[in-house]
């Protein structure tokens, strides 16, 4: 049977593409040698349950270890019920261990025991009777919240001290977050704040992305099973575009393979890879939606809505950072500075923060097309200012991030233009303090600047001039938008300030000025 890249869950090697999970947790065999308690974190679609059922699998055949992975998922809508969460936990455990361990590994019935140390009573029985050290891995353990957490990771922490032979003799938690970062309803916070419930924690690990070199290795696979090539220059461009995160380098392979170049004797070109992504980011699949569903939580929003802006970040704690990280969202960039993880993400969270607006837009007829189907920029340019004096600013209250409430807005408007085959490319970045926007659509391409002028600022015209030029001679175009948002607490009305007018850059290209 053919392979495929994987977009789906944790990856069988017999069926999917894959790489050695373990390559990017290094350290865990040592940690289990020495006995070692341990969180592995990461965002969704890296790869964590897929390398801890590898490993748990690789102790189970070395013979040393009964090593299982258990989820605790099923206890995740009883947070406040500790009874019923651990008769969850444990049935589900109960079924788990009996599919993926031989009957001589696998514990005896559950005990029954009081509320509350059920956990503990269970796993204390199991490696009294086992041949061999136990390890268990606990998959998805920060679905749990309140009372249900909290009474689990102080039954583990309380079993500690007994293992290896009253106790599993290495336990790996495994989420998308710290422990800090666990969800609970006490104290007047949502979050635990403290490692203390377990604190016997060696050390918090989280999974890499893929390497330049392993996105090649990976694709490599497919050529040698199926002979199709991808070019060095379209692997180069899919970890340009994904910064090697797994479920994106596998999403755009099985565009490419499936869709865009279904025949082996295709070869892969840069030009499919930026076809597949566009793929991507129209479809928004699973881990797109439920990476977006976060910029809802007020502690990303906080961070967030700055960096669209361009802006420099208010007062936040490292712990808040930190979470934008963990939740792949946001990386460290080596030349300094937070920035989005990849371009694909920095596509996408705008887009989702533009649904708003764009689901609110009226009915607006293509006038910016000409005869032959080609963009005229003026025409577009008439369309746009007819368009916000009528409805730019009653859709600012659709809008989700109110500091980036006019951006949003023009997005919305230009996603209506470029449906009719067009794609819209954005720059944003902390500090900036402007956003930068690339329209394409068949010859045309458009390079617009926005600008934002606040209250108790200079006019940004020079400054945004200044900034367009550089912007314009990356695209190679000769001339650009330069859009003005007027957000000063004294800006004359809408109809009053709503103007047009020509400048030029120190380079010598031709602007449209537009005040809003």
């Amino acid at each position: 049977m053919t392979r495929s890249f994987n977009t789906a869950g944790p990856c069988q090697s017999d069926i999917h593409y894959m790489l050695s999970p373990l390559v990017r947790l290094p350290q865990l065999q040592q940690f289990i040698a020495q006995r070692n308690y341990f969180v592995i974190h990461a965002p969704r679609q890296i790869g964590k349950t897929t390398a801890i059922m590898s490993l748990a699998q690789q102790l189970t055949t070395s013979g040393q270890y009964a090593a299982v992975v258990l989820s605790a998922e099923v206890g995740a809508p009883f947070g406040q019920d500790i009874t019923i969460a651990e008769e969850a936990i444990l049935g589900a455990w109960e079924n788990t261990i009996a599919i993926r361990l031989p009957i001589d590994l696998q514990p005896p019935p559950w005990i029954s025991t009081r509320p509350g140390q059920r956990i503990l009573a269970a796993l204390q029985a199991w490696a009294q009777s086992c041949p061999k050290p136990l390890v268990i891995f606990i998959d998805e353990i920060d679905s749990l919240q309140d009372t249900a957490l909290v009474s689990i990771l102080r039954q583990l922490r309380d079993g500690y001290s007994n293992r290896p032979h009253a106790f599993p003799q290495s336990i790996g938690l495994i989420g998308m977050r710290d422990v800090r970062d666990y969800k609970v309803a006490s104290g007047g916070s949502d979050r635990l704040q403290t490692a203390s419930p377990f604190n016997i924690k060696v050390e918090s690990l989280t999974m890499r992305n893929f390497y330049v070199t392993e996105v090649a290795e990976l694709y490599q696979q497919h050529t040698d099973d199926t002979g199709q090539i991808f070019t060095p220059e379209a692997v180069q461009l899919v970890f340009d575009l994904t910064q090697g995160q797994p479920w994106l380098v596998n999403a755009i392979a099985r565009q490419l393979t499936e869709v865009i170049a279904p025949e082996p004797k295709i070869t892969i070109t840069p030009a499919m890879v930026e076809a597949a992504k566009e793929i991507i980011i129209r479809r928004q699949d699973t881990h797109l939606d439920s990476l977006a569903e976060r910029l809802r939580e007020e502690r990303v929003q906080v961070i967030m809505e700055p960096i669209l802006a361009g802006q420099g970040l208010p007062l936040t704690s490292n712990e808040d950072r930190q979470y934008l990280v963990d939740l792949g969202l946001l990386r460290r960039d080596p030349a300094g500075g937070l920035v989005i993880a990849n371009p694909i993400y920095r596509e996408v969270l705008p887009r989702v923060l533009a649904q708003g607006p764009q689901d609110s837009l009226p009915l607006i007829s293509p006038s910016w097309l000409t005869t032959a189907g080609e963009l005229d920029t003026d025409q577009l340019l008439h369309a746009f200012m007819d368009f916000w004096l009528q409805h730019g600013e009653a859709l600012l209250k659709s809008a989700a991030y109110p500091e980036i409430a006019p951006h949003l807005v023009l997005m919305a408007f230009l996603h209506r233009v470029i449906n009719g085959g067009g794609t819209l490319e954005r720059e944003y970045a902390i500090g900036r303090d402007r956003m930068d926007l690339c329209l394409r659509y068949g010859s045309v391409t458009l390079g617009i600047e926005l600008k934002v002028w606040r209250t108790r600022q200079a006019d940004p015209l020079t400054k945004g001039l200044e900034q367009l030029a550089g912007y314009l001679d990356r695209l190679k175009q000769s001339s650009g938008w330069l859009i003005i948002f007027d957000k000063r607490t004294n800006a004359l009305p809408l109809e009053e300030r709503l103007e047009t007018s020509l400048a030029q850059t120190a380079n010598g290209q031709q602007v449209v000025v537009i005040r809003l």
